[in-house]
């Protein structure tokens, strides 16, 4: 399993994290937006900006809400690998849209049997005091999934808060949203994931020990597993690799290595012009764009044949 510890200072500084319902009284009395947020695509991004200016316009603290693990995760044992972005890549990230706080609701067996009412009384009344609340057009919470946007404006008066249903953002006549994200990923479609994004889509881990097959072979990897992130086509990628050290281009391939008859699926990235061990270092593999499928082949000879041709591609070409 990935250890996602990137680089703890990079959420130093003004947003204060929350792991339980203790909040502060100067992040009461606040804006918050409520969701998932897996990857803070366009959409997500919309949505925090809307709840952010809300915020400065009526000088309170603005906040989000979200949960971990994952609720379909939770509930669903058998999903593994989903998401968009690991729990520290989507604090770093809600970081750089200025919140001031961010509250992790630990998603667990209890906090699934609140009911609807019992969630807004006990999260957006007693603990965060809200009173704006942003939330997207299709937001389901409470046991069952009960709760929806006419039960936040029912007990709005009640509870003293107003709730803002935001518009989903579209692009090209489609609605922006997590699933289309992850299906991209799936179809090797990474070009249009960024766009979506608005930055590259990355894996973020510690580079494990392998076999040492490509150092064996003139092109030493770094590998990496893929946890519970969403898992991309198979294949060959152009990428970006960065620590806080190094920031360099490069070539990955995820899949079974078939050439090898490998069991495993996992992450293995040339970065070029690295020659020195980075076993145990975390490190970011950013996916810039597709090159071609996995691929079995007949020897070592091709495949060190095939290497050169998709490094001089990426070279050349990205």
């Amino acid at each position: 399993m990935l250890k996602l510890i990137f680089s703890r200072k990079n959420l130093n500084g003004k947003m204060k994290i929350y792991n339980n319902l203790k909040i502060n009284k100067n992040h009461q009395n606040s804006v918050v937006a409520i969701g998932n947020f897996d990857g803070i695509h366009l959409g997500h991004q919309k949505v925090l900006n809307l709840a952010r200016q809300k915020a400065k316009k009526n000088k309170l603290p603005f906040g989000v809400i979200t949960f971990e693990p994952m609720p379909v995760m939770f509930f669903n044992k058998k999903i593994k690998s989903h998401r968009i972005n690991s729990l520290f890549q989507k604090k770093v990230q809600l970081k750089k849209l200025k919140l001031d706080f961010l509250i992790i609701i630990n998603f667990n067996k209890k906090f699934s049997k609140l009911s609807a009412e019992q969630f807004i009384k006990k999260i957006i009344f007693k603990s965060a005091k809200c009173k704006f609340l942003y939330v997207s057009n299709n937001f389901k919470f409470g046991f069952k999934r009960k709760g929806n946007i006419k039960t936040l404006k029912r007990y709005s008066n009640l509870y003293d808060y107003k709730t803002v249903v935001t518009n989903p953002l579209r692009k090209a006549s489609k609605v922006i949203s997590s699933t289309i994200i992850r299906k991209k990923i799936s179809q090797g479609k990474i070009s249009e994931v960024n766009k979506l994004l608005d930055r590259n889509w990355s894996i973020q881990g510690k580079v494990i020990k392998g076999q040492k097959r490509g150092r064996k072979i003139g092109f030493p990897t770094c590998n990496l597993k893929i946890s519970d992130y969403s898992i991309p086509k198979l294949g060959v990628y152009a990428i970006k690799a960065n620590n806080t050290k190094f920031h360099r281009k490069g070539i990955a391939n995820i899949g079974y290595r078939p050439t090898f008859n490998g069991q495993n699926l996992l992450l293995e990235a040339n970065i070029f012009g690295i020659k020195r061990n980075l076993y145990n270092k975390v490190i970011n593999i950013n996916f810039i764009k597709f090159i071609r499928p996995e691929k079995k082949f007949k020897n070592l000879e091709q495949l060190q044949k095939q290497i050169k041709i998709d490094i001089n591609q990426v070279k050349k070409n990205v």
